[in-house]
């Protein structure tokens, strides 16, 4: 009979564990009370227990919703970033900005560099810090977020657009340089950079020095007026080595040629007209 009744108790909590939306506690609560049970834990110990698990779990659940809301390409750490590639960037720097304090003075950051010198991995890096500390992040490819404002435009949604970029505490630009925007692109994109001045922090990344931007923004006027904005309160991060990518193409090509020299019994013939 009192076994009945344990059985029927523990139906009803979950129940309620169910109406109240405590999954964790709902998944856990059994075998945390034998825990604390064979531990001679009293009540509210148990509850303490229970609860800190509930919220760790929230804690998670609201960080991996905040990462797929920020819609990185590929979610990246700084902790998976290989500095010695690229002695160049300043990594106490970058260490500092993983901190995050950025964010609450609205300050900008611009990495500059060559293609495949790590710029959007760095960038994706800061992103994903800013997710795990509960803020609000999207990252978008500049040819991106030129489409969706000319759309958005078009469709006489552009307000609403707005109001969602607003909303962010950090705004991640990558590739910023790769493609000329239009006219209409350009002021668009220029009004996203003037209405986050002073409210939301900025990642760029360029391959262009400033004084080249004019081949993106069309004038001089626009790029200066841009350029006020995002350097205002800003981190330069420059990134001067050769492209990672460029040098792993080598390395594999070099252990290609040694390979088939290996093969051959020798040498690697060199033939000529």
């Amino acid at each position: 009979m009192r076994k009945r009744r344990a059985a029927t108790d523990v139906l009803l909590v979950k129940q309620h564990l169910s109406d109240l939306g405590l999954p964790t506690i709902k998944a856990e609560c059994e075998q945390a009370a034998r825990e604390c049970a064979s531990a001679n834990v009293d009540h509210l110990g148990f509850l303490l227990r229970l609860c800190e698990r509930e919220l760790a779990d929230r804690g998670r659940r609201a960080t991996e919703r905040r990462i797929k809301a920020a819609r990185f390409p590929q979610v990246k750490s700084l902790d998976d970033f290989d500095f010695t590639a690229q002695p160049s960037l300043n990594r106490p720097l970058i260490l500092e900005l993983a901190r995050c304090e950025y964010l609450g003075r609205r300050e900008s950051v611009i990495l500059v560099g060559n293609p495949g010198t790590g710029k959007t991995h760095v960038a994706s890096g800061l992103g994903l810090c800013a997710c795990q500390r509960g803020k609000k992040v999207r990252f978008f490819r500049v040819t991106e977020l030129l489409t969706q404002l000319l759309e958005a435009r078009e469709d006489r949604a552009l307000g609403r657009l707005r109001a969602q970029l607003g909303r962010l505490e950090l705004l991640i630009l990558d590739e910023f340089g790769y493609v000329p925007a239009s006219q209409v692109g350009a002021e668009l994109l220029f009004d996203v950079i003037s209405t986050a001045y002073e409210r939301t922090s900025v990642v760029l990344t360029t391959n262009l020095p400033f004084e080249r931007w004019t081949e993106v923004l069309g004038n001089e006027r626009l790029v200066a007026a841009t350029l006020d904005r995002l350097t205002h309160h800003c981190h330069l991060l420059e990134a001067t080595g050769e492209s990672y990518r460029l040098k792993e193409a080598r390395r594999r090509q070099s252990g290609q040629r040694r390979n088939r020299g290996e093969e051959g019994g020798g040498e690697v013939p060199n033939h000529r007209a």
